[in-house]
């Protein structure tokens, strides 16, 4: 059982919150635990987005340029953190635009990001967007270093196609007697999270994933059409797979990885 791929997936409507689908898990009978809201796992460049919203709230624009070079952090008087490169050798030392570095994940413009702006105000940015699980506002931050579930991950990305409004899901809208008669009915709360403007923006970049980035596979191996944004994660010793999307009219998250993190895909 141990080495029995865990998988999970959610997806929602976005501007209504509702639920469209929900699967917590490979099979109850033998999985007794729900991946989508009781598993919370490292998001790995998932976390990416929330740190350029930041970017293009404060006024930053996709085609800004910056260079392509490793970042180091003073952890403490002895002691720095340069996170890895993810880019090719020909990519570093070159002038790429914000687009570019979401389009590639690239891990040096994510610390770049994360220097101009700080871990606090990316944290405050995650809250803003509806995560509420525990984040240390340290630098780690800007390539994934949280444990989140799917269900918040989703709901989070969901306020890109909801034009910059947080839609909290709802799984039930009215109850039922077995005459009809309705008993009760719920609605979903809303909040804006961020200016239209900047959802618009990210969502553009966001399809540059897709075109042109690390999902380019949804277009050349499933054929995938239409307009479709989103973005793809992966954490440490490829422990878990994420890949987060959403189209105008729904917003869906897929998680895959083993119960125990020791176990992980082949690279």
């Amino acid at each position: 059982y141990k080495s029995h791929l865990r998988a999970a997936f959610m997806a929602i409507e976005p501007h209504t919150g509702h639920i469209k689908a929900y699967v917590g898990g490979p099979n109850y009978r033998y999985f007794k635990y729900d991946n989508v809201r009781q598993g919370k796992r490292q998001v790995g460049s998932t976390i990416k987005p929330f740190l350029y919203t930041l970017a293009m709230q404060a006024g930053m624009s996709p085609c800004d340029k910056v260079v392509n070079v490793p970042q180091t952090f003073i952890v403490n008087e002895e002691e720095t953190w340069t996170p890895a490169s993810t880019d090719k050798d020909e990519w570093i030392g070159q002038t790429v635009t914000l687009k570019w570095g979401l389009t590639k994940s690239s891990n040096n413009i994510s610390a770049y990001l994360m220097k101009q702006f700080g871990p606090d105000a990316m944290v405050d940015m995650m809250r803003k967007m509806g995560i509420g699980s525990a984040l240390d506002p340290v630098p780690p931050l800007c390539v994934g270093a949280a444990n989140i579930s799917l269900y918040e991950m989703v709901a989070a990305f969901n306020t890109f196609p909801s034009k910059g409004v947080y839609v909290r899901p709802i799984f039930v809208t009215r109850i039922e007697d077995n005459a009809g008669n309705v008993l009760a009915t719920f609605t979903t709360k809303k909040r804006e999270s961020i200016s239209d403007h900047t959802a618009y923006l990210m969502a553009a970049m966001m399809q540059g994933v897709i075109n042109s980035g690390t999902a380019t596979s949804l277009r050349g191996r499933f054929g995938l059409t239409g307009e479709i944004a989103g973005k793809t994660g992966t954490t440490n010793n490829n422990a878990d797979g994420w890949f987060i999307g959403y189209t105008p009219e729904l917003t869906a998250g897929a998680w895959t990885g083993f119960e125990n993190e020791q176990i992980h895909f082949q690279y």
